[in-house]
């Protein structure tokens, strides 16, 4: 109980019922090997919360960006809300450190996996929502996952952007080379650099090498961003 009163805090909400809190961090794994059965996990509070996320982020998006047609105001909210997305919120709180994961799944660096952190971030919003209303979830989501929200739409769309800024400037397409690999098989961890014609422009790791690249062509892009700062 220690432990859900530390999150609490951390996310500036109380709950009544401290069992949706516990079966919003609760994975299947951790479900099935302490035999609680296919609704012990947060499966059920995963599927509102996606709902509830996307009613408040679409609402956000309405009203904040104007003068953006429905197309781009869909793409926009793809990239806030998708699975990296969420998991780089979660982690921004320290979520991965509070779930329940089975033996086995915590073993194999289920922590740090994407996938899982996301469904828990979506479950702990639909947890929310039940216990509180949808004025705590949304305050819930303004503060942890549409905060900070060009930073981030730059980050998870960085492959897309440096493409076509390179493009613009009619040079080769970029080009990632793994430049290192370490870690046991469970938790690898990734070194991407990012090459325009030939020179490193950026350098990203992450737990996969999708996510390193993503990360390497963000760090190129801000120095892009710098040089162009500095000539002008």
């Amino acid at each position: 109980m220690e432990q859900l009163e530390q999150l609490e805090q951390i996310i500036g909400y109380t709950f009544h019922n401290k069992k949706l809190l516990r079966q919003a961090l609760t994975h299947s794994s951790y479900a099935n090997e302490k035999k609680l059965g296919k609704l012990g996990c947060n499966e059920r509070l995963e599927f509102l919360g996606d709902a509830v996320l996307e009613l408040i982020s679409s609402d956000f998006l309405y009203k904040n960006f104007t003068q953006i047609p429905e197309g781009e105001l869909t793409k926009k909210r793809a990239s806030l809300v998708c699975e990296p997305s969420l998991a780089y919120c979660a982690r921004q709180f320290g979520l991965p450190a509070f779930l329940l994961l089975g033996k086995g799944e915590n073993m194999t660096g289920g922590r740090n996996r994407d996938s899982i952190v996301s469904d828990a971030t979506e479950a702990l919003l639909g947890a929310i929502y039940l216990d509180g209303g949808f004025a705590n979830a949304k305050e819930f989501v303004l503060k942890f996952i549409l905060n900070d929200i060009e930073r981030k739409q730059l980050f998870y769309d960085s492959k897309t952007i440096l493409q076509e800024l390179v493009q613009e400037n009619g040079v080769q397409p970029v080009e990632y080379v793994l430049t290192d690999e370490k870690g046991p098989d469970h938790d690898k961890q990734f070194t991407v650099a990012a090459l325009i014609n030939g020179v490193t422009t950026g350098t990203g790791t992450g737990h996969t090498k999708k996510a390193a690249e993503q990360a390497a062509a963000y760090q190129a892009i801000r120095s892009i961003q710098k040089n162009g700062s500095e000539k002008a």
